[in-house]
């Protein structure tokens, strides 16, 4: 204000804009789709003037600089393969994270990572018990504790999974919130925890099935690419159950009535010829389908001599490949199209 009240002349103010000059609208896509629009709907002419103007304005300094760095919106979900990339440039802190919880597994336990076998070995001993004693269902099978075992530490591999993918973004929300990765990392890393629990275990179950009476034969080398293709089926399982385990969280209260119902209908503490026994002809073609049921039985086929079987050998590897090719496939997308969603609320 000037002197008796009167008001300084506008040439003498200093206007905030000159202080602090605010950077042109950016224009997008949208702005430039919305002018095409306005023009061809016949909105009038100041409309879309307006509307062309601000898509000529040139962009700002510090978009080009983004852009030119390759920088983007946070939040935005990258390309699927842009988005595998990413993944796999974090390989190293999947590894690292999944030894870290290989070890925090059993911390508590005075018998530590001895648990990882004792566990399987003792449902061995309560299952052979209960079916095989007492209900006899080892009828049929030459080796029953050697089919057995083969069946409750394969089952017990992807079981593991199922139950730990399903927490594994939600388990970690102090993580994602506070650090930028691609979060398929937590659910791979579940994987491959369960991956090295598992190069302990048929370490124990290769001594079982020799003691119980079978010997070590050629077919042995096939339980390799048994454990790599359910080892690809487990990854993309993982993926699944961890987006489900966001979106419904009272799924884990599910997970183990599913993985006890799952193991009841793959074989594991029974004579897989019973589905064909008991079942019609279509339900027992459904049945033997099941993915956990394939895997157990390619398993049995490699280490046992005369395991009860399904279908052909050809054939379950068959199924067994296109299970880990849909299952890894199908994770993978549907994982990805949730990654700008997890951490939040």
């Amino acid at each position: 204000m000037a002197r008796g009240g009167e008001a300084t002349p506008a040439r003498h103010r200093r206007r905030d804009d000159d202080l602090f000059p605010v950077a042109p609208r950016v224009p997008d896509a949208d702005t430039v789709v919305l002018s095409k629009a306005a023009i061809e709907l016949g909105a009038p002419s100041s409309v879309a003037t307006r509307t062309e103007q601000n898509a000529a304005l040139p962009a700002s300094p510090l978009v080009q600089l983004a852009t030119r760095h390759g920088l983007r919106p946070a939040g935005k979900r990258p390309g699927f393969f842009g988005y595998l990339r990413q993944v796999w440039r974090y390989r190293g802190f999947i590894a690292a994270y999944s030894s870290g919880q290989l070890v925090a597994q059993f911390s508590s336990a005075r018998l530590g990572q001895i648990w990882q076998v004792l566990t399987p070995i003792v449902n061995v001993g309560i299952y052979y018990l209960i079916f095989g004693l007492i209900l006899n269902t080892q009828r049929g099978v030459d080796n029953f504790i050697g089919y057995l075992c083969v069946g409750v530490f394969i089952f017990n591999f992807t079981q593991s999974v199922l139950t730990n993918g399903a927490a594994s973004v939600t388990g970690q929300l102090g993580l994602v919130r506070a650090l930028m990765f691609p979060r398929a990392a937590l659910p791979i890393a579940v994987a491959v925890t369960q991956v090295q629990n598992l190069l302990v275990s048929m370490g124990v179950l290769a001594g079982i099935v020799v003691l119980s009476g079978d010997p070590v034969t050629f077919n042995w080398v096939f339980l390799v690419p048994t454990l790599v293709l359910q080892s690809l089926f487990n990854v993309g399982l993982g993926l699944l159950v961890a987006r489900i385990g966001v979106q419904v969280p009272d799924v884990r209260q599910l997970v183990p009535y599913i993985s006890r119902t799952w193991m009841y209908a793959s074989g594991v503490i029974y004579s897989v010829t019973v589905f064909a026994e008991h079942l019609p002809p279509l339900a027992s073609k459904l049945a033997e389908a099941n993915p956990l049921l394939i895997y157990i039985a390619l398993a049995r086929y490699s280490l046992l001599a005369s395991p009860p079987m399904i279908s052909t050998p050809q054939h379950l590897w068959i199924m067994g490949g296109a299970w880990a090719v849909i299952s890894l496939v199908a994770g993978s997308v549907y994982f990805w199209f949730g990654e700008p969603d997890y951490g939040r609320g």
